[in-house]
Formats: C-alpha cells, sequence, structure tokens
C-alpha cells in the first residue's frame, strides 16, 4: 500500500479541549456547505460521497487519551479522503457482512504514518468516515 503524502500538519494540542476546539473549526467548514449531512467528495471513490454521521459516535466510545491522539489526525485525514487515488486494504466487515471496511495509508507533512478508515454499506453504496489513527 503507498501512502498519500497530505500537505497538512497534524492539529497542534495537547489538551482534549484545545485538539478537539480546533477540529470543530475544520468540520464546521465542511458543515456549512449543505443543509442536511455533512461529507465530502472523494477522488478515490469517483467524487462519491463520504458522511460523517459515525465518526463522532465512534470517537466518543474510545478512551480520553485515545480521543487526542486520534482527532488531532482529523485535519489530514480529510485531504487524504478528498485527494487520495491510492488504493486502500479492503476487506469485508467481520461482524457485519453487508459491510465493506476501506483503510487508506497516509502519511503527514512531519512524515508520521497514519490510516484512514471508510466503511461502505453494501446495498446502499453510501460510504462513511469512521476513524483516523496513527500506525502503531
Amino acid at each position: 500500500m503507498i501512502p498519500y503524502q497530505t500537505n497538512k500538519k497534524k492539529i497542534p494540542g495537547t489538551s482534549y479541549k484545545e485538539v478537539r476546539k480546533n477540529a470543530l473549526v475544520i468540520f464546521n467548514r465542511i458543515k456549512k456547505r449543505t443543509k442536511r449531512n455533512p461529507y465530502i467528495r472523494s477522488a478515490y471513490f469517483g467524487k462519491q460521497k463520504i458522511f460523517f454521521n459515525y465518526f463522532w459516535i465512534h470517537l466518543h466510545q474510545k478512551r480520553h487519551r485515545e480521543r487526542i491522539i486520534r482527532l488531532r489526525y482529523f485535519n489530514c485525514a480529510i485531504e487524504l479522503m478528498k485527494n487520495s487515488r491510492n488504493k486502500p486494504s479492503i476487506e469485508v466487515n467481520r461482524n457485519k457482512k453487508t459491510e465493506i471496511l476501506y483503510r487508506f495509508l497516509g502519511l503527514t507533512k512531519d512524515r508520521e504514518l497514519f490510516y484512514v478508515q471508510i466503511k461502505e454499506n453494501k446495498r446502499s453504496k453510501r460510504k462513511y468516515f469512521m476513524s483516523c489513527f496513527p500506525l502503531e
């Protein structure tokens, strides 16, 4: 898998409050463009929409420290989803056979590797941004 080189740095900050504030500024720019569900269009999926419905829910299921780590990659993840044409790893969700999980590999401006995970519903063909996290 070839990583996509982003032009963005990770969101700065050490406290959750600080990082979340900066991430919400980025998210609100996306949210303002539509009256309904916020989305971005992906180059890899042929300009199809990727929705954010599950990202915030999934994030709040994590421990406090893990939230900070994942949220710092939010800015880089947005750019990767918009512009990357690199092939992701693809697998069927073991828990739900009606879902496909795509995992893209990215590289921040500071040369740190991270993953972006997108879930696709097989029936509706809708795609949802699930998570972004560093390579461990």
